[in-house]
């Protein structure tokens, strides 16, 4: 079986390509509909021989926060259609990453044990452009058992200062 990028990838550049004068709008309607089919029930709904693709893709479209425009709708058709349902994750992080390399920018997530405030997410978003020299969009998840601190992933880079990496290392020389 073909790996799910390999799937994904001439979705999400068609996508890419048909939507070049509307990228933020398509980026909302699909990180929507990718969080959408990565529920493990959808999935399951999906992939039953007694569901049609007309019951799937009116289900999501009912489940959907956003009204879809008829571009979307025939995206998701499309992918139903197609059996790619389970790929759409995917297909809206390659998406996300052409649409990161037209503008310069990445994505980054910042791990936190406790919320942030928006004045301090600012300050952590505008240091952290200096360190990985790009435009960051930035995202916060809560990660309790950080303990304090924060933990940045950007693309492949990883910088963590949180409490719990400085106990393993801790950890590790005393061990060693």
């Amino acid at each position: 079986m073909a790996e799910i990028a390999t799937i994904a990838r001439p979705y999400a550049e068609a996508l890419y390509k048909a939507s070049a004068g509307d990228l933020p709008a398509v980026s909302a309607w699909v990180d929507e509909l990718a969080a959408i089919a990565g529920n493990a029930q959808l999935l399951q709904f999906a992939d039953s021989p007694k569901a049609t693709t007309a019951q799937v893709f009116e289900l999501i479209t009912g489940v959907a926060k956003s009204v879809l425009g008829e571009h979307a709708k025939n995206f998701l058709r499309l992918v139903i259609e197609n059996g790619r349902l389970s790929a759409l994750p995917e297909i809206a992080a390659q998406f996300r990453a052409l649409k990161n390399a037209q503008s310069g920018s990445s994505d980054a997530v910042v791990y936190s044990a406790f919320p942030i405030d928006a004045a301090a997410l600012a300050d952590v978003a505008a240091t952290l452009e200096k360190r990985f020299a790009r435009k960051l969009n930035v995202s916060v998840e809560l990660q309790p058992e950080l303990i304090g601190g924060i933990r940045v992933v950007v693309g492949d880079e990883v910088l963590d200062t949180s409490v719990k990496a400085r106990l393993e290392q801790m950890k590790v020389a005393l061990t060693a």
